[in-house]
């Protein structure tokens, strides 16, 4: 089970993530990730990026670690050890 503390950032899309996702995560599609680098220098960390399979989440990790934001590719979101909500 993951730290409770740690930052979950959902990388799905808006209508992805209105579907269901890990409660407390924050969602910034992995094309606009980039957009946030310096939101997310200021969260916890390190960071968890989560999605639908992982391949996303993959691609936004590899994109903040050469901008030097500790974190980790969680995968699949309904896969990470918190509880979930859907709307």
């Amino acid at each position: 089970m993951k730290n409770l503390n740690q930052t979950i950032i959902d990388v799905r899309t808006p209508g992805e993530f209105q579907g269901g996702h890990v409660e407390g995560s924050i969602n910034i599609p992995v094309n606009r990730i980039l957009d946030h680098l310096e939101e997310l220098k200021h969260l916890p960390q390190p960071l968890i990026l989560c999605c639908a399979s992982g391949s996303r989440s993959n691609l936004a990790t590899l994109f903040l670690r050469n901008a030097g934001i500790s974190c980790e590719n969680g995968g699949n979101w309904k896969e990470i050890s918190y509880e979930f909500q859907t709307n």
